[in-house]
């Protein structure tokens, strides 16, 4: 996974600022809000370009899905997604929203949100550290921009 200096700044080639949205079901959601909130992390995404959405989904034009997304979430999911401006990105975060995780095998488990929502980037890990969404939003960087 590729290294994210505090002087590198991601140019998105558009004029709204890219602002993310943390859907945290579970345990990865912990360190996805450790990245985005924490000390240092805010400061680092900021260098990015990228803030941390607070509001609703309508002012977000990145969603991420950290943790075990249930079958009675995802509604819930998929109407947070639905809400979002385009152009929207979908950040799959952890082994659960990935892959359904060490709970793949449960009935009430989606068995990874890229079944129901287009996922751009997917973050292994279980749980990913923090450093991991940086390189994740690196990487959706540079699909957008590529």
């Amino acid at each position: 996974m590729s290294t994210v200096t505090p002087t590198l700044r991601l140019d998105w080639g558009t004029s709204y600022q890219v602002t993310v949205l943390d859907l945290g079901l579970a345990c990865c959601g912990v360190e996805v809000m450790a990245a985005l909130e924490g000390r240092g992390g805010a400061d680092a995404l900021a260098e990015l370009g990228v803030t941390a959405v607070h509001g609703g989904p309508e002012q977000a034009h990145v969603l991420v899905v950290s943790g075990t997304v249930t079958d009675v979430m995802l509604p819930a999911v998929l109407a947070t997604y639905e809400a979002m401006p385009e152009p929207k990105y979908v950040l799959s975060v952890g082994a659960c929203s990935n892959t359904g995780g060490p709970y793949w095998d449960s009935y009430s488990v989606t068995k990874g949100i890229d079944q129901v929502l287009p996922v751009h980037v997917a973050v292994p890990g279980c749980p990913p550290r923090p450093e991991a969404l940086l390189g994740g939003l690196v990487a959706l960087h540079r699909m957008v921009t590529s």
